[in-house]
């Protein structure tokens, strides 16, 4: 598979490191765009985990993803501060405009829509992600110019 020698990479690279499964999982992510559920089971035998834990730090981490992301990504904050001045309005406009919820990739690849629970802009609420740029206070208008043009490259 594609992704073997990636993992193999990265394994070698932190195997020897104490606590090695996070540096080994964001290596992972990091190279790929997400980690396979085919190279958990690697994973653990490299480092003498069970599946199960591995999965288990792969599932209750949110920044980790288990299917490849869209060409670009939309992450709304979730936090009590966005939330209180408009977030949950970006959500559903987000939700409308795209035709898929948080949490999942429109059918073309284009966008894939995720929470991040907070992005240490409380005082620009409501703040969003968009492929690693930060943008605050966010009106409905900025996103639709946002979405316009993710959803046509």
């Amino acid at each position: 598979m594609e992704f073997e020698p990636v993992v193999a990479d990265v394994v070698r690279q932190y195997a020897d490191t104490p606590g090695a499964l996070l540096p080994i999982l964001h290596g992972v992510q990091h190279a790929l765009g997400y980690i396979p559920r085919e190279a958990v089971p690697r994973i653990a035998n490299a480092l003498n985990l069970s599946r199960a834990e591995v999965h288990g730090v792969v599932s209750f981490y949110h920044e980790f993803r288990e299917t490849p992301p869209g060409r670009h990504t939309l992450k709304i904050c979730r936090a009590e501060s966005c939330q209180a001045v408009g977030a949950e309005a970006l959500v559903a406009e987000t939700t409308r405009r795209t035709g898929v919820p948080i949490g999942e990739t429109t059918a073309d690849g284009a966008l894939t829509v995720e929470p991040i629970y907070c992005l240490g802009l409380c005082a620009l609420s409501p703040a969003i992600l968009v492929d690693e740029q930060v943008h605050a206070r966010v009106t409905r208008e900025q996103l639709d110019t946002l979405l316009d043009a993710l959803l046509a490259a």
